[in-house]
């Protein structure tokens, strides 16, 4: 079990040691000491996350007749986080160390009454709310108090009578949006795993309360398509759990959290709830949608696919990355890769092959994200671009000035073929694709 664990924590680390040498993520603020658990999304990073986010909105909302989209602000009227309940209810049991001062989520200590750190007596436990407090306005008092979002969902449910005026959309439908969210966590960590400022990829699908048990189960299978289709995860390493009723949020008749196996254990990658009707009840004094054929009004109740972008992100690389003899590859599917082929002179001072190289580089730009070296000898080139997932890389020699053909190189399998440079874009297109 030690063994394990080690391997774990040893995988984790050169996962972070990739991201910030490779320019995947940045510690926050680092020049400035840095900012607990605040982290940035360097060149690649935020490649591979505008990847994922786009091709989500693409099968989830662009391809489906039955989804729209919103981008919702940050901060919204107070009365929404009071009529949804965050204010009252929106927090976790806080415990205090006596001796060092250290707080805990009581709820994550193993032991009650020590402190993990310096095994000093804990204060009895508070509950603290996780809503980020700000100020609106020039004058700081009650009223001009606001708070960032927790969730992405419920500017899709205050929305929803805008959205239904304006789209004429019959249940069932889904209100989709991609956007950042704020929580005060007490103990954020893990890397990228838990940060108080997240990105959150979230559907509120609406439906009757009759079609909850077959529309929850839709879904189900719609994320497991994502999970293992789009994402590429081993479906061997995502599991799961159906919360039991005591422990699942308030609102939730039936919730299924998606774990994936972190190194440092296994947690919470998506989540899966049935929310009843409990949102719109609260947002709307009356029915807000009506049959068009029996003219009954009611609430619509739904089904939520929630979805962090940030664990996707840890999730991938974890999964993707690989040690094979004495080079470092990230297996990523190429949809999601950074750069999508690479670009090279077999050498760098032959000033013919340098300008055919850029040629070449220039064609394929108009199609993909391409990067460009001729730094170094061309083993290299290839290891540090299977280091960053890159799945092709193309080289120009001698040969491609007299017959106009290149050598393509295969991230996964290390194999080359020369194809003609007229046929190039087709050829990456369909393994890509």
């Amino acid at each position: 079990m030690a063994k394990k664990e080690e391997n774990n924590a040893e995988l984790m680390n050169k996962v972070i040691s990739l991201c910030k040498r490779r320019g995947f993520m940045f510690p926050g603020s680092e020049i400035y000491g840095g900012l607990a658990n605040s982290f940035d999304y360097g060149p690649l990073g935020v490649e591979l996350k505008n990847n994922i986010k786009n091709l989500w909105w693409k099968k989830f909302v662009q391809q489906r007749d039955d989804m729209v989209g919103i981008d919702a602000a940050l901060i919204m009227n107070s009365k929404v986080w009071e009529a949804s309940g965050h204010l009252k209810n929106f927090s976790d049991p806080l415990v205090e160390c006596k001796k060092c001062h250290h707080r805990f989520r009581e709820d994550l200590l193993e032991g009650k009454e020590k402190c993990p750190d310096c095994k000093g007596e804990l204060m009895p436990a508070k509950q603290f709310n996780l809503m980020l407090k700000t100020f609106l306005g020039p004058v700081e008092t009650d009223d001009s108090v606001v708070y960032f979002r927790p969730e992405t969902a419920q500017a899709m449910f205050v929305d929803f009578k805008n959205v239904l005026d304006t789209t004429r959309r019959k249940l069932p439908f889904g209100i989709a949006q991609i956007g950042k969210a704020f929580r005060n966590e007490i103990t954020p960590g893990n890397f990228i795993f838990r940060t108080r400022e997240f990105e959150q990829m979230e559907i509120e699908y609406f439906i009757g309360e009759k079609e909850w048990e077959k529309t929850f189960e839709m879904w189900r299978k719609e994320m497991w398509s994502w999970i293992t289709d789009d994402l590429g995860l081993n479906e061997k390493h995502v599991h799961e759990n159906d919360i039991a009723e005591l422990e699942r949020a308030f609102y939730s008749k039936k919730t299924i959290d998606f774990e994936f196996d972190y190194p440092f254990d296994r947690k919470e990658l998506y989540g899966l709830a049935y929310r009843t009707d409990y949102d719109l009840k609260k947002h709307f004094n009356e029915a807000p949608y009506e049959d068009l054929e029996t003219k009954e009004k009611f609430y619509p109740h739904v089904i939520e696919p929630s979805f962090g972008v940030d664990r996707s992100v840890l999730a991938v690389l974890l999964d993707a990355y690989t040690e094979e003899d004495d080079r470092v590859v990230l297996k990523l599917k190429p949809k999601l890769a950074p750069y999508k082929v690479a670009v090279f002179p077999l050498l760098k001072n032959k000033p013919e092959l340098v300008k055919k190289a850029r040629e070449v580089y220039n064609i394929l730009k108009k199609e993909f994200n391409v990067a460009f070296d001729d730094r170094g000898n061309i083993g290299k080139r290839y290891y540090s671009q299977d280091e960053i997932g890159t799945p092709f890389c193309v080289t120009i020699d001698f040969d491609t000035l007299e017959k106009d053909d290149i050598t393509i190189r295969d991230r996964d399998t290390m194999k080359q073929e020369r194809i003609k440079i007229s046929g190039l874009v087709n050829f990456l297109n369909e393994k890509i694709n």
